[in-house]
């Protein structure tokens, strides 16, 4: 029987980049799906702010890492060295406290038992509410990428998720407490936890299922557009199909249109659907920028990557742990980009090692294990069952 009275979790994100709020919403339908005694409720801290407060730490932060990638680079090496007592860190977390009042009225309207930030600015923010004992509700910090910037560092929290084994080591490196640390992996939603039959999925789609799919998942620096990519792509002619999704770029996916009608099952373009899992299902390959959620759907699946030309910081720091665990290739331009396709395409046994170390690497029982940590610390809730298998069979 589920336990009573109901328990209540709040999740905070913030809307830079979507990763920390897909690993927020991967939490929420998990605990809705796997835990319906549980009330949740999912916020985004910049819907909580001043509107100038928020082009600082949304706009700001997309212009730059789109725009000037180098710089973003920099910043983030110096910000994770940062001392946390320098004025400057001072004064930048005294004006996040003053422009975030309106958060902390809403968390007290909800009045959750625990709380989850898949991002470090409300975990900062209540962590200072938490030392002043005027929060008595326990927050933990889910890290979404595989490194460890130190800004995710935050004392005084109920506990710390890890990307993987390697940044809970480097967790315990930086002096938080072992007990705290818990090596669950990067939630994803549900759709990505369940095997895909990849005949169902292609005859859903429209796809050959014996023919050799890649997924080309949006562009990048120093790849050129989604159409030119396509293009150079097909034009290998190793007899493979193409499924590229173009998200919300409406300009992009009419020129992906126009190219497909000239190439009658080869390529396959989606707009925004909420479908990825299961054309993941489909496919042998991805190409992709190396964002923690992202890979982490991958690798839920067991489908290896290219990552293409991942930006100073978080990016560079995901692709090495992917290219150290064999699970994926990196591409700088559209010329290497094209050299790995051949490469994989014409030794399909190292492709599928990499298919092997990416199910290996795989936690799609992430959210789950991060929701039966946080409940088992709630009085009233039951010790959760063992697990079962932490791998998705495809």
């Amino acid at each position: 029987m589920p336990p009573t009275p109901q328990h209540k979790i709040l999740f905070l994100s913030v809307s830079a980049g979507a990763g920390h709020m897909r690993a927020a919403e991967a939490l929420r339908l998990t605990a809705q799906a796997e835990f319906p005694a549980v009330r949740t409720l999912h916020l985004d801290v910049m819907g909580y702010v001043p509107a100038t407060f928020r082009k600082l730490y949304t706009d700001f932060y997309i212009k730059l890492v789109n725009s000037y990638p180098a710089l973003w680079g920099m910043l983030y090496a110096h910000t994770s060295e940062a001392d946390p007592a320098a004025p400057m860190q001072k004064l930048r977390r005294a004006a996040e406290r003053l422009s975030t009042r309106a958060l902390r009225r809403a968390i007290d309207e909800f009045a959750p038992d625990a709380i989850v930030c898949t991002h470090f600015l409300p975990a900062e923010i209540l962590m200072h509410e938490v030392r002043r004992q005027r929060l008595a509700v326990p927050v933990w910090v889910q890290v979404t990428d595989f490194d460890l910037h130190g800004m995710w560092v935050i004392p005084h929290m109920a506990g710390y998720f890890a990307a993987s084994e390697e940044i809970a080591f480097r967790m315990r490196a930086s002096r938080i407490e072992p007990g705290r640390i818990h090596a669950t992996g990067i939630p994803v939603v549900p759709a990505f936890t369940q095997p895909q039959d990849r005949q169902a999925c292609a005859a859903h789609f429209g796809l050959d299922p014996a023919r050799r799919t890649i997924m080309l998942m949006g562009g990048g620096a120093g790849l050129g557009g989604l159409d030119e990519v396509a293009e150079a792509l097909l034009r290998l002619d190793h007899g493979f199909q193409l499924i590229v999704m173009a998200g919300r770029n409406e300009a992009a996916l009419g020129r992906l249109g126009t190219l497909a009608a000239a190439r009658p099952g080869q390529l396959f373009p989606f707009g925004f659907i909420d479908e990825v899992a299961r054309l993941m299902g489909c496919s042998d390959l991805v190409i992709t920028k190396p964002g923690g959620l992202t890979t982490s759907e991958c690798l839920a699946m067991g489908v290896p990557m290219i990552v293409n030309a991942p930006i100073p910081g978080q990016e560079e720091r995901n692709a090495d742990y992917l290219l150290e665990q064999g699970a994926a290739l990196k591409a700088v331009d559209l010329v290497s980009l094209e050299y790995r396709v051949r490469l994989l395409l014409g030794e399909p046994a190292r492709l599928a090692q990499m298919r092997e170390r990416a199910r290996a690497l795989g936690r799609p029982a992430a959210a789950r294990q991060v929701l039966q940590a946080v409940l088992a610390q709630l009085p009233g809730w039951p010790q959760p069952a063992p697990a079962g298998t932490d791998r998705c069979a495809r």
